[in-house]
């Protein structure tokens, strides 16, 4: 099945997971909206991928100029985060029975703290001059680890998940949630080291998400929660901009949150 028609058929099954949602949830349940904010603690990316077509070196010193690397050649780099920021917010039935439905829209944002470990056709390039990856392109004087350790970029997700959760009741206002979600996020990637524009684009993926927390009750109707997430795309795959090549980047994060639920 080819990608979009695996993307149509995952917005057919999550729209039918919404309607089954409310339908389950029924009359009785008692509606509710929520809203958190909290810090994004994305993982580090072990980026891979190979070039789409034949590409001719620069002067990179030890490569030499002119070298051909075959369409297929297999290269990579890993790429390290800064903690961001995650904001959330839910519309959603809770049931008599401690389960817990919502349709919620996230986003979450992490700059690039640094890009390193640089590998064409399996090979470290990081000692080698930077112009080896411009075709054509005398020694610049500055290595490849150099030029991408100076970071520079951000990844950024727009997610649209559908939930589910199990509230267990303690005695008095103190309570405590355990989840998962599944959904789709648009992930927006980009990486510009030392300002060379390697990576800008977006691509729309399957996401998954485990959720835990505790929550107080303020009121009848209003709940102050604090948790924990663990959230994960498909590998979001990118064109290169700076030379013939597709990559693909890991899109994983621990989320630590806190927000409130009001009842109606």
């Amino acid at each position: 099945m080819s990608y979009s028609n695996r993307l149509s058929a995952l917005r057919t099954g999550l729209a039918a997971s919404a309607l089954a949602m409310a339908l389950a949830a029924g009359a009785s349940a008692q509606q509710y909206v929520s809203a958190s904010a909290g810090f994004n603690f994305q993982s580090d990316s072990s980026n891979s991928g190979s070039f789409t077509s034949d590409f001719t070196t620069g002067e990179g010193v030890a490569v030499p100029a002119g070298t051909v690397l075959a369409s297929g050649t297999p290269l990579g780099w890993n790429t390290e985060f800064d903690t961001g920021g995650f904001v959330s917010a839910a519309y959603g039935w809770r049931l008599a029975s401690g389960l817990r439905f919502e349709a919620e829209i996230g986003y979450s944002s992490s700059d690039v703290d640094t890009h390193t470990d640089v590998t064409v056709g399996g090979n470290p390039i990081g000692a080698a001059d930077a112009a080896v990856l411009i075709t054509g392109s005398p020694a610049l004087g500055v290595t490849v680890a150099d030029l991408v350790a100076d970071g520079r970029g951000v990844i950024r997700n727009t997610s649209f998940m559908i939930n589910a959760y199990y509230d267990f009741d303690l005695e008095g206002p103190l309570g405590l949630y355990a989840g998962a979600g599944i959904g789709a996020s648009s992930v927006k990637v980009r990486f510009n080291p030392s300002d060379v524009d390697i990576i800008n684009s977006r691509e729309t993926v399957f996401a998954y998400q485990l959720m835990a927390g505790a929550s107080f009750d303020v009121s009848d109707r209003v709940q102050i929660f604090g948790g924990y997430r663990y959230r994960a795309t498909q590998d979001v795959d990118l064109s290169v901009n700076l030379f013939p090549a597709t990559l693909d980047i890991e899109n994983r994060s621990n989320i630590l949150e806190a927000g409130v639920r009001f009842y109606f």
